[in-house]
């Protein structure tokens, strides 16, 4: 995870939001190239090729509000509290759309197998949405300026929409022209003289099922009128003297059941309205001597449905006693005698009953119950014993545990998915219900993407997901926890080394993964490290194999080592002391003065592990505590399946471990990597510990010394440095038995500080009560450990492995690792990697400092290398195989397979041609050629803000550098020219969250965590914007309106039956008249008749084509009659302008004029 300067996060914002009000500012010019040469290499990107627009959002609905299903289409809406409205339809068939005001969604209706949702918001608008169409659109608006909208109604196969106000009144809209009707039901009407004071709001409105004309009205107050539409009067009033939370009605129509907030359910029968003929306290506790039960937590919701072969269900949210305290939200459902309590495992926002019929007159014959929770959906089968839950489909769990980081890769291997398919399909869980998922409705795009995608998230209690995100869908593949090697701490006194941080020790900090070779590593928060293999095979790890590095920062007193023992003589290499590879935890806790030192964060399982197939542990690395100050967290990591290393750096250091050999191979302070060529002043305040002579030590090597073999080997070789002298150590260990007292008092002041910064460095969503400028302090909690300036904390910022030339006077490219740090610095280190087979696991693999260093403006973020047909050379790699199989089969192919090809180009080129490396730092971008090291190109990316993601990916079989600025502006630059391509504003950072999950990959893909629960995916191809339409699914498909229940032959003759009701001669315009103006106000929406056109495809196609064909027809006419009035009236009134001025000029001489 990267961290962030405040002042930086804060000009980020400023510079947003000035760049937002002054349109986006033009691209930087590109500086000319050193040697002026123009661009040998054809470039084949131009900036059509680039387009940036929104493809899917995938997760969880955040903030959830409402909802709604459509039984006939079977299609599920959630409305959410931001104005996003997200549809479902079969898995696969999602579909992401924002009401503009963002104002949040009270309730959401269909239009029963219509295609078309009304959605009412809290500011009072209520909104027409066309699904006729892949991408939604609003049809018709209406904001109702004078009363707050708190209840909609709108009864199947009608177009008058009854919406209740606070103020008590319902008033009734025309959904087809979106229009008031000027028929009103006044609440002072409805109530009369039953009530001496106002009812409260109208909190539910129905009809009854068996007469159309009856209108059920619900007040807060716990008031509730029948409402005979014809004679505008109310039939019957019915009081209880606890409010009203919901109402529903039997499907005979002769009862009704209403909630209330004491936690009480009443049944009426519609003509007896003096006293309810049940009541029922699901949850109370009955008492004796007939008293009431206690009172209880409201019933929010209730439904009533009916069978047509046994009892009817009752199922209600709510309604616990007030003395269970701690139980979690439950769903009760009421079947005859028997009651189900289902705990949920977040607080329901709504539930809906699934039912077989969409008539309200008919046995309801209820299957399934969709339950939205406040972080999930719930499918509950009631058609089985024990109400089972149905297998959710949708990749609803992205925020199961909070996402921390992620990363994406497009183009992967095609073998990989059904890898990680086949060892995720273990881990699914039983008990589900055997029937098909319910909501089934629309259907699939057309996907002309064929190439595998692969999300991967971290997570904050250490767990790891693999995504198959291939053609705009999502669907979780893999899930790996990487907090199984570690202890779990049982109880509080057991847990004081986890302190770095407060909770979530395991959390996901950064991710390294190389497709190719399924090699995995990992960086948490507590300063630990694990890298893993991919196997098919089950194993059982006896011991984890573990290391311990000791890495810390030399300059200032506050960091360093209270130990007065001179560390261990067998150090594996220059620089800090790693402590010996292990294979246990460490028990070494504390120095002379008592102070933590040697151990790390967590403890490593000591008993055997059983790994399942799938990610298995290679190797665990834990950075210690050094003199009383906790590990720094790691900023940078970075992992080769070809030379079998791993490494990674934070602000004190850079650390290098062999994962073959599971040794530390170097183990530097940030300013040793440079040795003499340190361009800051950086003054020890301290005399140096005990440690090799500087002469010899790598902080002096230069592009010309000569590198002591001993000092680079790793421990394998057997040789230890033979640099300490006991004197020295002596000496060494006095000044520092001198040093100790003064130190004392500022070592407490740094710890405080530490403790403060560790606070504010978690992810944002592991602290949800922090703001974004408390977060943004994260960016470097290296300098808020301590009191020293920035430039003596240098972090570790980038990372990568590569086969190119180190020095200018290379004649041929060799394995090597660049390393960027936050100061814009770029220093590289040459890699000697034994002979493959069986000597790779015997010989030392030497690590040097090559002298190398090259400088950008801003933290160094990214780094490639392209060829000299400027293509990009990956990392080299080596092929996935499956390590677990028996030796025997194993050494045949040991030999061939050890020291893999690198894929790099480089290998067969010529000594003369060149190599460009492209590196992207917070401001600029430089293409500098290899091996002379002159920089070829240079572009400023950004003055005034900084970039805070910058990755070099492939589009058109061609490649750019795609660049995501804090101030909100995506960029494409064209390599190796830097050339700006693309420059838009799309989105300001406005969280950590965005910054820490933001990233590019391939074919012009890109994504970000837009809330805690919700992945969006965009797009900067041209070509990818063009296909979406295609690739988008239709959530509307033409299906038959079942048939109405039958009356039957008594119920004809004698008037039983539903009661049908000419709603068009009520509400309509000729007998009611108009609605106030000022009442509400129509706004015609963005998708009216081009909407319309957008669905004009697929199976409705014909159908919809000649509709659109005739309303266009239709159109056209209405037009052109009225430019044919328009054109008579000029024509008309041109006449009477001739004849006037003929008039006043007719006898006057030509020189009078």
């Amino acid at each position: 995870m990267r961290k962030f300067n405040i002042r930086k996060v804060l000009d980020g914002l400023t510079a947003g939001s000035a760049s937002a009000s002054q349109q986006q500012p033009p691209p930087a010019q590109p500086q000319h190239p050193s040697g002026n040469r123009e661009p040998e290499i054809q470039e084949t990107l131009q900036s059509e090729h680039f387009q940036l627009c929104k493809t899917v959002r995938h997760g969880f609905p955040y903030q959830p509000s409402a909802l709604a299903f459509d039984p006939v289409q079977k299609i599920l809406a959630v409305g959410t509290q931001t104005g996003a409205l997200r549809l479902f339809g079969r898995p696969g068939v999602e579909c992401y759309c924002q009401h503009d005001s963002g104002a949040a969604v009270i309730q959401l209706q269909f239009l029963i197998n219509e295609g078309a949702l009304v959605s009412a918001l809290a500011d009072d608008t209520l909104h027409l949405w066309n699904l006729r169409q892949k991408r939604p659109a609003i049809l018709h608006s209406l904001k109702f300026c004078r009363e707050r909208v708190t209840f909609c109604h709108l009864p199947f196969q009608s177009k008058w929409l009854y919406v209740g106000t606070e103020r008590g009144n319902i008033h009734i809209v025309n959904v087809e022209s979106f229009t008031l009707s000027g028929y009103v039901i006044m609440w002072n009407k409805a109530i009369e003289l039953s009530s001496k004071s106002h009812p409260g709001p109208v909190v539910h409105i129905s009809d009854n099922p068996m007469d159309e004309g009856k209108l059920l009205i619900g007040f807060e107050s716990g008031t509730v009128a029948l409402w005979d539409l014809k004679s505008k009067k109310a039939d019957y009033r019915y009081t209880y003297d606890e409010a009203i939370h919901s109402v529903a009605w039997h499907h005979e129509g002769k009862q009704f059941i209403c909630s209330h907030s004491d936690g009480t359910l009443t049944i009426w029968n519609v003509r007896s309205p003096a006293k309810p003929v049940q009541t029922i306290t699901p949850h109370g506790k009955q008492l004796k001597d007939g008293k009431k039960p206690e009172p209880c937590k409201p019933i929010l919701k209730v439904e009533f449905k009916t069978t047509r072969s046994g009892e009817p269900f009752i199922i209600l949210s709510g309604g616990l006693s007030y003395d269970t305290v701690g139980r979690r939200p439950c769903l009760t459902v009421m079947h005859g005698k028997s009651t189900a309590v289902l705990e949920m495992d977040y607080s329901i926002v709504d539930f809906l009953t699934l039912c077989e019929t969409p008539y309200p007159n008919d046995f309801q014959e209820p299957y399934a119950v969709v339950v939205l929770l406040e972080k999930d959906l719930v499918l509950i089968d009631l058609a089985q014993n024990g109400y089972p839950i149905f297998e959710n489909p949708y990749p609803l769990s992205i925020h199961e545990s909070p996402v921390t980081c992620c990363e994406y890769f497009a183009d992967c291997p095609v073998d990989l998915i059904p890898a990680l398919y086949s060892v995720g399909a273990r881990q699914k869980r039983q008990g589900y219900s055997k029937k098909e998922w319910p909501i089934s409705g629309g259907n699939w795009g057309l996907g002309a993407q064929s190439y595998p995608e692969i999300i991967i998230t971290g997570h904050a209690d250490g767990s790891v997901k693999f995504w198959d995100a291939s053609a705009i869908t999502l669907q979780v593949l893999y899930k790996l926890k990487t907090s199984k090697v570690f202890e779990k701490s049982r109880n509080k006194d057991d847990r004081p080394s986890t302190d770095i941080v407060d909770e979530d020790p395991y959390a996901i900090q950064i991710i390294s993964w190389c497709p190719e070779s399924r090699m995995l590593c990992i960086a948490g928060v507590s300063a630990h490290v694990i890298i893993y293999r991919f196997s098919k095979q089950e194993v059982i790890t006896e011991v984890i194999p573990m290391l311990e590095v000791r890495l810390l920062y030399e300059i200032n007193d506050m960091e360093t080592p209270e130990s007065e023992q001179p560390p261990p003589l067998s150090t594996p290499v220059g620089g800090s002391n790693p402590i010996p590879p292990q294979s246990h935890p460490s028990t070494s806790s504390s120095s002379s003065d008592g102070l933590r030192d040697n151990v790390p964060c967590l403890k490593v399982k000591n008993s055997p592990l059983k790994q399942s197939p799938g990610y298995q542990t290679e190797l665990v690395i834990q950075l210690v505590w050094v003199g009383g100050e906790p590990p720094q967290q790691i900023t940078s990591l970075a992992v080769n399946s070809s030379y079998g290393l791993v490494v990674f750096g934070n602000c004190n250091g850079i650390a290098m471990v062999d994962y073959l050999q599971k040794t530390v191979l170097l183990n530097l302070g940030t300013i040793e990597l440079y040795g003499s060529n340190d361009p800051y002043r950086r003054e020890p305040r301290s005399p140096r510990k005990s440690r090799q002579p500087s002469g010899a030590g790598l902080c002096d090597i230069t592009e010309g010394t000569v590198i002591p073999e001993d000092r680079c080997k790793s421990p394998t070789s057997g040789s230890s440095s033979p640099h300490n002298s006991d004197d020295e150590q002596k000496m060494n260990n006095f000044i520092e038995k001198v040093k100790t007292k003064s130190r004392k008092f500022s070592k407490m002041v740094a710890s405080d500080i530490a403790k403060m910064s560790r606070k504010l460095s978690l992810p944002t969503d592991l602290k949800p009560d922090l703001d974004v400028k408390d977060n943004s302090f994260s960016r470097s909690r290296s300098s808020s450990v301590t009191s020293i300036d920035k430039e003596s904390r240098e972090a570790i910022s980038a990372l990568h492995f590569c086969e190119t030339y180190t020095r200018k006077a290379d004649s041929a490219p060799c394995p090597c690792l660049w390393v960027g740090t936050t100061l814009g610095t770029v220093l590289v280190i040459a890699l000697n990697l034994p002979p493959g087979g069986e000597q790779r696991l015997l010989q030392p693999v030497i690590v040097s400092p090559s002298g190398t260093i090259l400088r950008l403006k801003g933290a160094i973020l990214r780094m490639a290398f392209l060829d000299a047909t400027g293509c990009l050379i990956p990392p080299a790699y080596e092929p996935w195989k499956e390590h677990n199989v028996p030796e025997e089969k194993d050494e045949k192919e040991k030999l061939k397979k050890r020291r893999p090809v690198s894929v790099s180009p480089s290998s067969s080129q010529e000594i003369s041609e060149n190599q460009y490396a492209v590196i992207c730092s917070e401001k600029q971008a430089k293409v500098i050629t290899l091996p002379s090291q002159n920089c070829a190109y240079k572009q400023n990316i950004t003055e005034t803000s900084f970039v805070l993601r910058g990755d070099i990916v492939t589009l058109s079989n061609s490649i750019c550098l795609a660049c995501f600025c804090a101030n909100g502006h995506i960029m494409t630059f064209s390599l190796p020219s830097l050339r700006p391509l693309l420059d838009v504003y799309y989105l300001p950072l406005t969280n950590m969250r965005i910054a820490r999950t933001f990233c590019f990959t391939n074919n012009g893909q890109a994504l970000y965590l837009v809330s805690p629960t919700e992945i969006q995916r965009l797009t900067y191809s041209q070509e990818t914007c063009e296909n979406l339409q295609e690739m988008l699914g239709e959530l509307f498909t033409p299906v038959e309106t079942p048939e109405a229940p039958n009356r039957g032959f008594f119920k004809g003759l004698f008037g039983g039956g539903a009661q049908s009701l000419d709603r068009e001669e009520l509400f309509g315009e000729s007998s009611s008249g108009k609605a106030s103006r000022s009442l509400a106000q129509h706004i015609p929406g963005p998708g009216g008749i081009e909407g319309v056109k957008g669905a004009a495809s697929g199976v409705v196609g014909e159908l919809a084509r000649a509709r659109l064909a005739l309303d266009e027809r239709g159109q056209k006419l209405s037009d052109l009659e009225e430019r044919t009035a328009a054109m008579l009236s000029s024509a008309d009134s041109f006449s009477k302008h001739a004849h006037e001025m003929m008039l006043k000029y007719k006898d006057k001489k030509w020189y009078q004029f």
